[in-house]
């Protein structure tokens, strides 16, 4: 049977079981930590411990496996997930590879590349295949999906030179794409686009927070490509509220959709955005931005509001399944 690469080893697809599949676990830069940090608001031990327990009670919910499309530019730091990975052993995470930028390439890649100061293939398709068939760095570890982004700004050189990337290490390795997008600029028709102008395969790709619109024309055209729709930021009421995120599911489901859906929260066990204060930030803004927000108040609400449980098992064990084989 085919298999997905996990954090700790490859996993039979069958195996799976009920997916989330658009979780951080943390986003926290290195540079911001050790810069500021140390001493003040960032205590290694107490952020994993802290980790454990939440990812421990998601798992107690009946979730099996979640994807991390943690990357450049969102802190990705292997050996910390690898840590949290052995000490919950009944949920699988999925890391992957990309860059994370709304509008210009990382330094490091902007004079290497075709017709730069070093004229050459451009490498960061190399770095993306390296982390999907080797694994990443040195922690042995294989991502197993791409991770880009289009944002309010379009396709700026740098973003368009990161989804032309993506798209080409896709082409390469046959991983599936999660490509974060802006649904107010409806910025995901232009991803899809590029994706679909590369060679993608529009079937392995989950076109990020596309339930923050209720635009039902703007999601269906998206879905009528074969891509599948994130609906993955529950709890982040003030991009969308719970209410009309589940009326617009189930319009979707209604119409024939349900095997074009994904579900998730795109939460963290903790973000360094707001310094020392995510805990602070969360109950201000965001108290429902958690883990377990979907099984104990989204799915009976999308059951009330007439999806059938097969089609919440097809939003959250079957699309993902098909999305990693």
């Amino acid at each position: 049977m085919p298999t997905v690469s996990t954090v700790r080893g490859p996993v039979d697809v069958n195996d799976l079981g009920q997916t989330l599949m658009h979780e951080h676990v943390f986003v926290v830069s290195p540079e911001h930590v050790e810069s500021y940090g140390k001493g003040a608001w960032w205590d290694e031990e107490f952020r994993v411990t802290d980790a454990i327990e939440k990812l421990s009670a998601l798992a107690a919910k009946g979730v099996r496996t979640i994807a991390d499309p943690t990357v450049w530019g969102l802190g990705r730091y292997i050996p910390r997930i690898q840590r949290i990975a052995a000490a919950v052993p009944q949920l699988n995470i999925i890391a992957a590879t990309g860059i994370y930028s709304y509008e210009e390439l990382p330094h490091q890649y902007e004079h290497r590349g075709p017709g730069l100061i070093i004229d050459m293939p451009d490498p960061m398709v190399d770095d993306f295949v390296r982390d999907l068939t080797e694994g990443i760095s040195d922690t042995g570890v294989k991502a197993a999906f791409l991770k880009c982004v289009v944002e309010q700004h379009g396709l700026t050189p740098g973003v368009e030179r990161i989804c032309r990337a993506t798209a080409q290490a896709h082409v390469r390795t046959g991983a599936p794409i999660t490509v974060h997008t802006n649904s107010i600029t409806q910025s995901g028709v232009i991803a899809l686009d590029l994706f679909g102008k590369e060679g993608v395969d529009l079937t392995k790709v989950v076109v990020g927070h596309a339930g923050d619109t209720n635009d039902l024309d703007y999601l269906m055209r998206l879905a009528d490509t074969g891509a599948t729709l994130g609906m993955d930021r529950f709890g982040l009421d003030l991009y969308n509220p719970m209410a009309q995120r589940v009326a617009t599911i189930a319009a979707l489901c209604a119409r024939g959709y349900a095997d074009r859906l994904v579900l998730s929260h795109d939460a963290a066990c903790f973000m360094d955005y707001f310094g020392g204060m995510w805990d602070e930030a969360l109950a201000a803004a965001a108290p429902n931005w958690r883990y377990d927000h979907i099984h104990d108040d989204v799915l009976p609400a999308l059951r009330e509001s007439g999806v059938t449980d097969e089609q919440i098992e097809q939003m959250l064990v079957f699309n993902p399944r098909r999305y990693f084989s």
